[in-house]
């Protein structure tokens, strides 16, 4: 069995809601350059994805707005289910582009699923927004509902969803909110201060699912340290106490400090680090199986693609120091797109490359990070068998 699987076929570029949408794919195109030119995809077979049938789309979205998304490009802007607005433009050959782009997610849930590989990666996923009849936050099919729905039905019982977007991963929680088949878990920006205005440490899930949904709300302005306090000081028990067969991740890196459309202070290393994390924790909680996708990231030049070639590499085990140099051929081809870009001279944005430092959770601080732990640990904590109040948990 292959250790790991990159899915990626240039037609992914083709999700492409307009030159001057902030959801441009060049940053997906620039990531498999850069990736490419550092040697992380050296001699690594990619996975090629095809769109996926209209009954897979079903599993996540209505009928109705499937056939919507399909005649919007004919119809016009006046077709509703949030199609035609300036986050969800309509776009040519719309629902072709964004069945492909669920495939590719797909198609890493199946490589898993059938045994060919222990991990696998999907740089264009991570359409985290949509909802079962509508287009949302610039997201028009979610790749991430339909590849849990399908994991479900194909020898699955219990997936973990973990979202480190900036934005609240609220489509995948509204699919599987009374499901306690699926534990979703999302650390984003606090919703009063940001879009989708969901996400408290208070929606945890109903019904038989109640306790299954976690949320760690962030203030504005939480650096590396702040970030990965509050993921250790939640993450690891709940995965524990809920034993996945599988671990799916949505890698979103609109979080960093440079990213214009949000307020979190996060670094390329914070980055670095969660994905480091994360592949540990698929390891001791998952038996291995992780399924990672892209998602939100704006600053398409600087952070995109450094951030998400150290996904890549992170997935396939060739880790990136953060000290290596940008390739000349890279820089000379973005310089070639963007006479003016200013761009980073290495894989880091630390002087020395360091890695990110941060306390643990019950060592005493008192902030805005620790109150939204401590909002999150005693919502959901007891409803796992857990102290909210010991710190070893």
């Amino acid at each position: 069995m292959s250790r790991s699987a990159v899915v990626w076929d240039p037609a992914l570029l083709a999700y492409k809601l307009g030159d001057d949408h902030p959801f441009n794919p060049v940053r997906l195109d620039l990531t498999i350059r850069l990736a490419t030119a550092l040697g992380v995809l050296d001699d690594v077979p990619l996975v090629v994805p095809e769109p996926v049938e209209v009954d897979q789309l079903y599993r996540a979205h209505a009928a109705e707005y499937v056939e919507a998304v399909r005649q919007a490009p004919m119809a016009g802007w006046d077709v509703g289910h949030g199609l035609g607005t300036p986050d969800n433009p309509v776009f040519t050959d719309m629902h072709e582009a964004s069945s492909l782009v669920v495939g590719s997610t797909l198609v890493g849930a199946r490589c898993i699923a059938e045994g060919k590989a222990a991990r696998a990666v999907n740089i264009a996923g991570g359409l985290h927004h949509a909802m079962h009849g509508r287009s949302s936050g610039f997201c028009v099919y979610n790749d991430c509902a339909v590849a849990i729905s399908w994991l479900l039905d194909h020898g699955f019982d219990r997936i973990a969803y973990v979202d480190t977007d900036v934005h609240h991963g609220d489509g995948v929680q509204a699919a599987f909110y009374g499901d306690p088949r699926v534990l979703t878990v999302s650390l984003h920006q606090h919703p009063f201060t940001l879009f989708p205005g969901t996400g408290y440490s208070a929606e945890i899930g109903v019904a038989d699912g109640e306790g299954y949904a976690v949320n760690v709300p962030l203030p504005p302005a939480t650096q590396d340290a702040g970030w990965l306090r509050a993921f250790h000081a939640v993450v690891p028990s709940v995965l524990e106490a809920f034993r996945p067969q599988i671990l799916v991740t949505q890698c979103g890196v609109d979080s960093h400090e440079e990213d214009p459309l949000a307020d979190l202070s996060l670094t390329v290393d914070g980055h670095r680090t969660i994905y480091r994390t994360l592949r540990g924790l698929a390891d001791t909680y998952a038996d291995g199986r992780w399924l990672a996708v892209g998602g939100g990231g704006y600053q398409l030049i600087r952070v995109v693609p450094r951030s998400w070639t150290h996904l890549l590499a992170t997935v396939l085990d060739r880790d990136v120091a953060p000290t290596t140099a940008l390739p000349r051929n890279w820089t000379e081809h973005v310089l070639a797109l963007a006479p003016k870009a200013e761009i980073p001279a290495r894989m880091t944005d630390d002087a020395e490359g360091g890695e990110p430092e941060f306390s643990r959770w019950g060592d005493g601080m008192d902030d805005a990070v620790d109150i939204a732990i401590r909002d999150t640990r005693r919502a959901v904590f007891p409803l796992h068998g857990l102290d909210p109040h010991d710190p070893r948990d």
